[in-house]
């Protein structure tokens, strides 16, 4: 039996990726046209060709692809949810729902996958860019030799364009200095309206039209009312409109990335007014509900199985009542965001409709690039940053707050009951790739003009990487050999249109492997091998031994949730599967396996604008500076001048400036006197301000910060001068220790995005502002304060997912 196995394992090891047929392959760019005319000595004896033109494929439709983020299987109402979603549950009506179509566990991996049609690791993306090393797998850049579908559609005579979330350009690569060519306008899409990182807030995003820094445009009127979710429609539509006056006849391709539903989960008052009261029943009797609701609809089987909740996630019952009151407001929030979204897909499909092109459009509706988050902590929090940088928030803060709750003022998350209650009826959520509640996500496909069996369920086994296959086949494009010079590799997805018109199709992808942060996973003809390695999502756990972790068995063509594990029963198809997962592993760049958070959060293990450097010299007009690529004044002692001209009249605005509502530091003037201020987590604030005001005339400001001891997160004295002269002193209790913001960047002569301090941004100073300098200290720990301040800084991977 043995050698069998290792004999199929063998065989299996030799397969090639499946690819196209070699005889269905191009290069691209395609190889000069020959001129077809006639060239003589004059134009008069010579006849012109036609210039070429090249052009989609005949029949290529409109292609939309909307991806929904941190959503789970139990979220919404065309899957059973308690979420009203009319926008998909249009769109099912017409088209095919999937109920076995699966991601990675984890955004940018699941996005980098879903855009080459290569598994996350086969494309450098194992992990999210922060947390890059340089192991094949790992690298967080995506290699030219797997090009965007975006690419391939652009050189085959399609418009492209992306909006919203991007998060698969490497951390390093994102500041001013780029490169920009792994940013969306050199990865094929023409147009880029959205944001860079891994979340945006919804009110005041750091947003990028191409490569240019710009600020969300709110229409006169709709302030308070008017959100990045409302932005992106608009842009899209505007966008489309505009090709189709153009040119009616060229399709294009549009991928819509809101960023909703990930945290913060931003939203206006009256989206959550709608759902007041709703979540009452609590996160235990929700999963009760949504299953129920998810057999008469059928996107489960009758026999399914409702999995238990795990130890790790606190009972409904268990909670106070002040616990209640807060996850109940946290989750209508949450609720009221899904359902805005929803609102705002439909507005575009509104609008293509309106224009005639929606049944000439081949939609995904993906709801949830993994399963919900759940990132929020246990008890749920008001400003995700502070949970993130190790500071508990108590709940008499947030019941303080309850009201700003979804507003600007807030950066709120929901606790990991109501993620485990959004993944119903699946075990676990987010980052756990090991189990459906983190890799199974609700497809719709629309289609009009193919798929004919409209309304109907699809059962077949899928994932992610076989979305580019499906869309090359429906347009009728090749897969190319080469891409601008780079030769391919082969796309390791399979094509789902075969499922279109033949709901009993056998399924043609009969292997996946699933692995995130060491939890993993091996899919093969209806089993599955699972571990979750002891992880849970918000929890920093130090790494554990691989050989420890417990396996569990699921014969998924029988249990749909993996509810019943048959590891002790089957021993022999459990070591198979386990054998076949490390021939997976070894044949896409998934080894070595890796459970390290703080290991990989050094910076010092990837490229870096600022490693090594103290000092900082910052000319005006300098914006929008990533917090990874900026003076690094965390943890340490430092100073922040500033060289300026003060008019006749006096001065104000902001000098210098680094994060944004949730938290850091900002050097400004008001009333004409200079202030230092810091933003602790917005639970406290701490201001140095001058005793003086400024003269007209040159002048320099100086803010100079002792920090105290050598742990993490500790305060200081701050001390203020004017032209070498003290003008204030004050004490700084705490500071940040790990990360400000997940989107806030650094800034000078003005605060872009939301306001660290007591103004309103962008508060642009009003004087004249020559530069900004920054020295800071080396950063000094002992041994265990490093590892203190290295496992605070798990924010940069949890905020960028």
């Amino acid at each position: 039996m043995k050698n069998v196995r290792l004999g199929l394992i063998a065989a299996l090891f030799t397969l090639a990726p499946v690819s196209l047929p070699a005889n269905a392959q191009q290069v691209l760019p395609r190889p000069e046209a020959k001129f077809t005319g006639k060239i003589g000595r004059y134009w008069e004896d010579s006849e012109p060709g036609k210039m070429p033109v090249i052009k989609a494929p005949a029949g290529a439709p409109n292609i939309l692809f909307v991806l929904i983020d941190d959503a789970g299987y139990g979220q919404a109402g065309t899957f059973g949810g308690a979420i009203p979603t009319p926008t998909l549950d249009r769109l099912a009506e017409g088209g095919l729902r999937y109920t076995q179509y699966h991601t990675t566990a984890l955004c940018s991996p699941t996005r980098a996958a879903l855009l080459t049609g290569r598994n996350h690791h086969s494309v450098g993306t194992g992990v999210v860019t922060e947390l890059a090393t340089s192991y094949p797998g790992y690298t967080g850049s995506i290699p030219k030799s797997a090009a965007m579908v975006s690419e391939i559609l652009r050189q085959n005579g399609y418009n492209t364009a992306a909006f919203g979330k991007w998060h698969n350009t490497p951390d390093w690569e994102t500041s001013a200095s780029g490169p920009y060519d792994r940013w969306p306008t050199m990865q094929g899409f023409e147009k880029f309206y959205g944001f860079m990182g891994g979340e945006s807030g919804q009110w005041q995003p750091a947003l990028y039209d191409g490569v240019n820094p710009i600020e969300l445009e709110i229409p006169k009127g709709r302030e308070g009312h008017y959100t990045l979710n409302d932005a992106l429609a608009d842009k899209a539509i505007e966008w489309i409109n505009e090709q189709k006056s153009v040119t009616p006849n060229r399709p294009f391709f549009v991928y819509y990335a809101p960023g909703a539903t990930h945290a913060p989960h931003h939203v206006p008052k009256e989206w959550i007014e709608k759902f007041k009261g709703k979540f009452d029943q609590g996160w235990d009797k929700y999963r009760e509900e949504t299953f129920e609701r998810q057999k008469k609809l059928g996107v489960i089987p009758a026999d399914a199985k409702l999995t238990p909740r795990p130890k790790e996630i606190p009972a409904w019952d268990s909670l106070s009542a002040e616990q209640k009151r807060i996850a109940c407001r946290l989750m209508e929030t949450f609720a009221g965001y899904t359902a805005q979204t929803d609102h705002e897909v439909g507005r575009l499909l509104d609008a293509l409709k309106q224009i005639g092109q929606l049944d000439n459009t081949l939609v995904f509706y993906e709801m949830g690039d993994n399963g919900a988050s759940a990132e929020g902590s246990p008890s749920g929090v008001f400003n995700e940053m502070a949970v993130l940088n190790g500071v508990k928030e108590d709940p008499s803060y947030l019941i303080a707050h309850l009201d700003e709750i979804g507003g600007p003022q807030a950066y709120n998350h929901y606790p990991v009951g109501w993620a485990w209650a959004m993944d119903t009826p699946f075990q676990w959520t987010k980052q756990i790739s090991s189990h459906f509640g983190g890799t199974r996500n609700p497809l719709v496909v629309f289609y009009p003009q193919k798929i004919h069996d409209k309304g109907t369920i699809r059962t077949q086994f899928h994932h992610c990487i076989d979305i580019v296959p499906t869309i090359l086949e429906v347009a009728g494009i090749q897969q190319p050999t080469m891409v601008n010079g780079v030769a391919q590799k082969p796309i390791e997805g399979v094509s789902m249109a075969y499922t279109f018109d033949d709901p009993k199709a056998e399924s043609k992808r009969h292997t996946q492997y699933f692995e995130m942060f060491g939890t993993r996973a091996l899919y093969h003809d209806g089993w599955i091998a699972a571990t979750r390695h002891n992880k849970v999502p918000w929890e920093n756990q130090p790494p554990s031994n691989f050989n420890n972790d417990k396996w569990e068995l699921y014969n998924v063509n029988n249990d749909f949730s993996e509810a019943t594990d048959l590891s002790e029963q089957n021993p022999e198809k459990l070591k198979a599967l386990q054998d076949l997962f490390w021939v997976e592993a070894a044949k896409f760049s998934v080894l070595p396996l890796d459970d390290r958070f703080v290991g990989r959060l050094d910076p010092t293990t990837r490229p870096s604008l600022i490693a090594g450097r103290t000092s900082f010299t910052y000319l005006p007009g300098v914006v929008r500076i990533p917090e990874s690529s900026a003076a690094n004044v965390k943890n340490r002692s430092h100073t922040i001048e500033a060289d300026v001209v003060v008019p006749e009249h006096g001065a104000e605005g902001v000098l210098a400036a680094a994060g944004g509502v949730v938290g850091g530091w900002t050097l400004y003037v008001k009333d004409n006197r200079p202030i230092y201020e810091y933003n602790y987590l917005t639970v406290d604030r701490y201001k140095v301000a001058s005793s003086e005001t400024l003269s007209p005339g040159p002048a320099t400001i100086k803010f100079d910060f002792d920090y105290e001891g050598i742990a993490p997160g500790r305060g200081g004295i701050g001390k203020l001068f004017v032209n070498g002269r003290k003008v204030g002193e004050g004490k700084i209790d705490k500071t940040i220790p790990g990360r400000y913001s997940a989107d806030e960047t650094f800034d000078t002569g003005m605060d872009t995005g939301s306001p660290v301090g007591s103004y309103a941004s962008p508060f642009p100073f009003t004087g004249t502002l020559k530069a900004i300098k920054i020295q800071t200290a080396q950063e000094q720990l002992t041994e265990d304060a490093q590892r203190a301040v290295e496992s605070v800084r798990k924010t940069i991977m949890r905020v960028s997912e």
